[in-house]
Parts: C-alpha cells; sequence; structure tokens
C-alpha cells in the first residue's frame, strides 16, 4: 500500500465531513424559513481561507507527494 493512501483516505473523510456539516447547517436554516444568501462579507472571509487550500493541495497533487 502506497504511503499516501493513509493521507487520502484522511482528506477524503475530511472533505465527507465538512459536506455532511454545511449540509446540516442548510437544513437548519431551510427548517427556520430563512433564506440562503451569502453577503460581500462571508465573500471577503471565506474566500482568503479556501483559494490557499486549493492551491496547496493542487500543487500537491501536481507533484505528487505531500
Amino acid at each position: 500500500m502506497n504511503d499516501n493512501s493513509v493521507f487520502v483516505i484522511f482528506i477524503a473523510f475530511g472533505c465527507i465531513w465538512v459536506l455532511m456539516g454545511v449540509g446540516a447547517v442548510i437544513g437548519l436554516m431551510k427548517m427556520d424559513g430563512q433564506e440562503i444568501k451569502f453577503s460581500k462579507t462571508a465573500l471577503v472571509v471565506a474566500i482568503p481561507i479556501i483559494v490557499p487550500i486549493i492551491i496547496t493541495l493542487t500543487y500537491a497533487a501536481i507533484r505528487g507527494t505531500f
């Protein structure tokens, strides 16, 4: 078994948990009848967090190692 396969499994489960959390928050907001919208402030906070993670994972995937 490849040494990196452990990290791939870890990242996959982490992504699944993040998606479940997002789905739970959306479900709770929909139960209260709230409208789901993204403001400019939310994007200013989310983009600097998400973009470096995507760049780092893309670099690691292209390079072939973590």
